[in-house]
């Protein structure tokens, strides 16, 4: 057997005081002190075929090119398995080649997401950083004829009903029959459904060549930031997919966890850094779809032979689990959907107290700055200045951005989750449009007016101009804003939060937190 010969010190050519293996369903997993060698299993599971040492070899060629994409630096390459005049299997050498591996450069386990997370380490701003890599990557990543044509709701439906047939006859080991017919239902449901947003994907060229497989286990954190291993490379169909189901892998994942505080603020994170806020409307879907693979592989390894008794019986119970969180999908939010306005004068602190308020809520914050960016095609750092109320900051277009930010605010709260928006609402008709967001959905509706001395306010913006910032607000243009400001006063007490953002920042979390629903303190920080 290779994978006896593969366990000797003496099969490597590079310095290593043990060997340990890890079986996945279709790897053997060779760790050593510094280096991983990965072998493809010879089997067949229906979504891939390896039972050729061409196939395997293809494989891997394939994981080291796809991989260097989120983890450059890690796989160091293809390298042959051969057979050596002893009759032992080896890395390198002489002898007749009978299989391939991949080499990698070995990650320390301390620094993996799932065994930061057990340890208490997975900090909110380690999900930000995994969010906005993600973003990065997913814009990057290819878009075109070929993987856009795996965004239409027949593509998705192959690879659903490919799920239920591959655990037709196993689910209800996991499941009662009534559970898993209800997961059938409402996954072909939601694409029966949803036939113009699945076409709506592919016009916005959120359809990508993504990862396939976004796993706690698979990322890990250096000191310049996270890296991910382990995308999907034997299956193309796999990971060209919207961006929305890379997303939900990972926040399905956190929530299986038990961290649904996390998994939330990752989807936050990604909408923001993304400009994708219309991922709400298919998260829940794509959580349920990714449950489901998980389930279904979880269910193969517990009916695996070449795993002990211990391992199987752990494999089951995370395949009842995953099931039962496919299930779950179209579930209410366990925090209460609200719409809460975040405005003020030019630099009076809003953006601040907003993005600190929504990670408190797992809520997306959708900006005006950056909805205004993004409607112009430029980076969301990038300076617009243009003269008071003229250009990008006229009238009409400003109403334009409102509309927009309430567009991608009404996409939120279709999925059942609260949503915070930052803008000056400087008039009473702005208010009055993200209160009558509020009341269309029949959520609670408050306005949180930030406040600064003018003093304050101009050194905030003296110390702006030097860096790179969303807003394009500036010194020149303060003391216009200020006077066509229109104090909130229509607003009754019960809808309407006054923060003074030059006292404490806890403080004023702690008054945001008495009048708006937010995760229990200490579970988010």
């Amino acid at each position: 057997m290779i994978e006896d010969d593969l366990l000797r010190t003496s099969a490597y050519d590079v310095p290593t005081s043990r060997v340990d293996l890890v079986q996945t369903h279709i790897s053997s997993v060779f760790l050593l002190d510094d280096d991983v060698f990965k072998v493809k299993r010879p089997v067949s599971l229906g979504f891939l075929d390896f039972r050729t040492i061409d196939a395997r070899r293809e494989a891997c060629d394939a994981e080291v090119r796809l991989n260097a994409r989120l983890a450059p630096g890690v796989y160091l390459g293809v390298v042959a398995v051969r057979r050596g005049a002893d009759g032992h299997a080896r890395i390198g050498g002489a002898g007749e080649i009978v299989d391939w591996a991949v080499h990698m450069r070995r990650m320390p386990d301390e620094r993996r997401a799932d065994v930061m997370l057990d340890a208490g380490r997975l900090t909110g701003e380690k999900i930000d950083r995994v969010a906005e890599r993600i973003a990065e990557f997913h814009a990057g990543a290819r878009c075109d004829a070929q993987t856009s044509r795996f965004g239409a709701r027949h593509a998705i439906a192959t690879n659903v009903d490919e799920n239920f047939a591959q655990t037709a006859d196993t689910i209800e080991a996991f499941v009662r029959p009534e559970e898993a017919d209800e997961i059938v239902r409402w996954q072909h449901a939601f694409l029966r459904g949803h036939g113009p947003l699945f076409d709506a994907r592919i016009g916005a060229r959120r359809i990508r060549d993504g990862h396939g497989d976004l796993r706690l286990d698979h990322v890990y954190f250096e000191e310049d930031g996270p890296i991910v291993l382990d995308c999907i490379e034997f299956n193309d169909r796999f990971r060209y997919a919207d961006v929305c189901a890379d997303v939900a892998f990972f926040s399905m994942d956190l929530a299986s966890r038990g961290r649904v505080d996390l998994a939330e603020r990752f989807l936050a994170r990604y909408a923001r850094a993304s400009n994708d806020f219309d991922t709400y409307a298919l998260v829940d879907f794509y959580e349920s779809y990714r449950a489901f693979v998980r389930a279904k592989i979880c269910a193969m390894r517990a009916n695996d032979p070449s795993l002990d008794d211990r391992a199987r019986e752990s494999e089951a119970a995370a395949a009842r689990r995953h099931f039962l969180l496919a299930l779950s999908a179209d579930r209410r939010a366990l925090l209460m959907p609200a719409v809460v306005a975040v405005g003020g004068i030019i630099a009076s602190g809003k953006s601040t107290v907003a993005m600190r308020l929504g990670d408190a809520m797992g809520a997306p914050v959708v900006e005006a700055d950056r909805t205004r960016k993004a409607m112009l095609g430029v980076a969301a750092t990038e300076r617009v200045h243009e003269e008071a109320w003229r250009g990008a900051y006229a009238p009409a277009f400003t109403e334009r951005v409102y509309e927009e930010v309430l567009r991608r605010a009404s996409v939120v709260l279709a999925s059942g989750r609260a949503v915070v928006l930052d803008a000056s609402f400087r008039s009473k008709a702005m208010r009055a449009a993200a209160r009558a967001l509020a009341d269309s959905f029949g959520v609670p509706f408050r306005f949180v007016e930030c406040r600064a001395d003018a003093a304050t306010c101009r050194a905030r913006l003296v110390a702006r101009a030097n860096t790179a910032a969303v807003s394009d607000g500036r010194l020149e243009i303060f003391d216009d804003f200020v006077a066509r400001f229109e104090p909130p006063t229509e607003l009754p007490e019960n809808e309407r939060t006054v923060l003074d953002t030059t006292g404490s920042a806890d403080e004023s979390m702690a008054t945001l937190r008495s009048r708006v629903e937010t995760w229990p303190v200490g579970l988010t920080v």
